[in-house]
């Protein structure tokens, strides 16, 4: 059964596997290392260690790092952030990334439920979340949830 919960010390040492394997993938995206470079959540460069996530993560109420699991194992990891907007508070999800090999049974689905459902509770007034040109598993995942694309940010480096 696939599963979301807050990450506990138990599970750090897996999450921070899973953000590092997160952050390979992404490198291999179109727009994957600018989306690294501007996400607080991945500027700690290298793997990084448990205690570093632990401390980042369990100090400020207005972040929030989750565990996924299948079948008691953690497969997933999801990190999110408030944001204050102009138009109230906002939900970021900075990641959401499920192991390849546990991917197609929902364990992704479980954790950004999770953090939509923790931002609510935050009282956002809205959810934003990235999805790279081409990647369209993670845009299927955040349209099933009752997300829609907004924005289409186009760029351009200048020499």
């Amino acid at each position: 059964m696939e599963g979301a919960h807050p990450a506990e010390l138990e599970d750090l040492e897996c999450c921070a596997r899973l953000l590092d394997a997160a952050r390979r993938a992404a490198a291999d995206l179109r727009g994957g290392p600018d989306l690294v470079a501007g996400s607080p959540s991945w500027t700690m460069g290298g793997p990084i260690p448990a205690d570093v996530l632990a401390a980042s993560w369990s100090r400020d109420p207005r972040r929030r790092l989750l565990a996924g699991t299948f079948e008691g194992a953690v497969v997933g990891v999801a990190a999110g952030r408030l944001a204050d907007g102009e138009r109230g508070t906002v939900g970021i999800v900075e990641c959401c990334y499920v192991d390849p090999a546990a991917r197609g049974v929902g364990v992704g689905s479980a954790m950004a439920a999770a953090l939509v459902t923790w931002f609510a509770t935050r009282g956002c007034t809205a959810v934003d979340a990235p999805a790279l040109p081409g990647d369209r598993s993670t845009k299927q995942l955040f349209e099933s949830l009752g997300f829609s694309a907004r924005l289409l940010l186009l760029h351009r480096r200048l020499p």
